[in-house]
């Protein structure tokens, strides 16, 4: 008998329109507290874990491992430099979110991109409906304490966030998400720009498999706390 976990589709949250990424991620994280202690509740969230660290859960593996940012991607030495233009830039095309995503994956930084993408995706909703089941995904999924895919932010933006999650509009991640983003801007899009995917892309040479680091600590959100928020960003 198949391992029904085998089953799962495999998710592609840089498509807007992939609403099972929500779905699947709320029936993965919910626990009821009343099955809190029960038997096997911790071999539940064991399990939990365990998914989460698979590349389903991240994005589509289509580029193939981390670093190989030309694999099934064909990406011109012009366009990779133009990426370098900006991180607006390198975020507005398809290849290039790709290949920072990959990058992301070898710092174990990935969920910063995804809950930047996770927060565009809500914008693009049509109707006040499917705010709240997004909102609370999002937040069970990237903000709350020990939520599986926890990103940095300060206490102020947290609790503003928190509070706005039972009657969200599409504006209440904003302030979460240009933390995030300005976190990966002066951080992580300086050592992208350095790396030697990146370098290999420009110069037209085929990429070479790095090496893969743990994330920098050197970089904290409390170095933005005097940082006016720029939206206009989005």
């Amino acid at each position: 008998m198949e391992n029904p976990l085998l089953l799962l589709p495999q998710l592609n949250i840089s498509a807007s329109k992939d609403k099972s990424y929500y779905k699947v991620m709320k029936s993965m994280i919910k626990e009821e507290p009343h099955k809190a202690s029960k038997p096997g509740s911790k071999q539940k969230r064991n399990r939990l874990s365990l998914l989460l660290q698979k590349p389903e859960f991240h994005e589509s593996d289509h580029l193939g491992k981390p670093g190989n940012l030309t694999k099934a991607a064909s990406v011109s030495p012009e366009e990779a430099v133009k990426w370098g233009e900006s991180f607006d830039k390198l975020l507005s095309e398809k290849a290039g979110l790709d290949a920072f995503t990959k990058f992301l994956k070898t710092e174990f930084s990935e969920e910063n991109i995804e809950f930047w993408i996770a927060c565009e995706d809500y914008k693009k909703s049509k109707t006040a409906h499917e705010l709240l089941p997004k909102a609370k995904t999002i937040f069970e999924t990237f903000i709350q304490k020990d939520a599986p895919k926890e990103v940095n932010l300060d206490f102020h933006t947290k609790e503003a966030t928190s509070q706005n999650i039972h009657q969200p509009l599409i504006t209440t991640f904003d302030a979460a998400q240009n933390t995030v983003y300005r976190l990966m801007e002066q951080d992580s899009y300086p050592r992208f720009l350095r790396s030697d995917p990146y370098l290999n892309l420009v110069k037209g040479r085929s990429p070479s498999r790095p090496t893969l680091r743990r994330r920098s600590r050197s970089f904290t959100v409390n170095d933005f706390q005097g940082a006016r928020p720029d939206f206009t960003i989005w």
